[in-house]
């Protein structure tokens, strides 16, 4: 089981962006989503910056105004510090995800499904007795982040931004448990409708990763936005639970920092900052000034 969890897999819906090595890029091209927050003085309070979490190896994503902004800013916010801790992150996993006596896999996605699913679970070389024991959310990531195998987690906006980082504390907004967490408290009608969806994406990943690291990379957040409309996201239940109600509670998060003294530069994944609901909307809609400005 370790093994599945060593290119960290919560990237899948979490963050709701993943990329694929198919595409070349250069700082000229790059111009990911970066906002600047203010207080209703003026006073400086921040910046948000929609991350994705695999790109090509040697892919150029900084630009002189997220230089700039990481300077000008006191704290780095992340969704998980501990991206390198694979360990502790496959031991939260099994924890969570074992669970004696569930149902045949078949019998937790619909009929309609059954041979999506074995033509899925031939994919990615696994068989339904792999899944004895595991619950079915846990089921639809580890089938996710089998069928994205390829992606290159090694070289994540995250992770290149905590390991370049030195000197600013880093704020984790859940962690690994919290994160599996999420998904561990789905009822299980939610929990089959996240599988259902992972089986019915399996053969369009690629083209989905490489469409949404087409967009992060030219900042186009109306593209992303419709991404995080669709599939797993598509299921109201499943979306506030992933995304919307994370989404108010990290903003939630964010003001108390500024409201401080802070100046945190919030990195997470970009599907977070899509409107409608996204942090820029929320934090707007607590007071902030918030301007897009890359």
């Amino acid at each position: 089981m370790r093994r599945w969890l060593t290119t960290f897999l919560l990237a899948l819906a979490l963050a709701g962006c993943g990329g694929r090595e198919t595409r070349d890029s250069n700082e000229s091209e790059a111009a990911p989503a970066l906002w600047e927050l203010a207080h209703a003085d003026g006073r400086p309070a921040g910046y948000l910056f929609g991350t994705i979490h695999a790109l090509p190896a040697g892919a150029e994503w900084q630009t002189e105004r997220i230089t700039t902004s990481l300077e000008h800013s006191d704290s780095l916010v992340v969704e998980v510090a501990a991206l390198d801790d694979s360990a502790a992150i496959a031991s939260v996993f099994t924890q969570l995800a074992r669970a004696p006596g569930q149902p045949p896999l078949a019998a937790r996605v619909v009929a309609e499904q059954r041979p999506a699913l074995a033509d899925a679970l031939d994919k990615v070389g696994r068989s339904p007795r792999d899944f004895a024991d595991i619950e079915t959310w846990a089921a639809a990531l580890i089938l996710a982040q089998a069928a994205g195998e390829a992606e290159n987690r090694e070289n994540g906006v995250d992770r290149a931004l905590l390991v370049a980082n030195r000197t600013r504390p880093i704020v984790e907004l859940e962690g690994a448990a919290g994160q599996f967490a999420v998904f561990d408290r789905l009822p299980e009608a939610e929990q089959r409708i996240l599988l259902g969806a992972i089986v019915a994406e399996t053969n369009d990943r690629p083209a989905q990763s490489e469409r949404l690291a087409a967009a992060w990379q030219r900042g186009d957040m109306k593209a992303i936005a419709a991404e995080a409309r669709s599939g797993v996201l598509a299921s109201p239940p499943l979306r506030e639970a992933l995304l919307d109600g994370r989404n108010r509670a990290w903003a939630a998060r964010i003001a108390g920092l500024a409201d401080q003294g802070g100046r945190p530069f919030v990195a997470v994944g970009a599907a977070h900052m899509a409107p409608p609901g996204g942090l820029p909307d929320l934090l707007a809609a607590s007071g902030f000034a918030v301007r897009r400005i890359q």
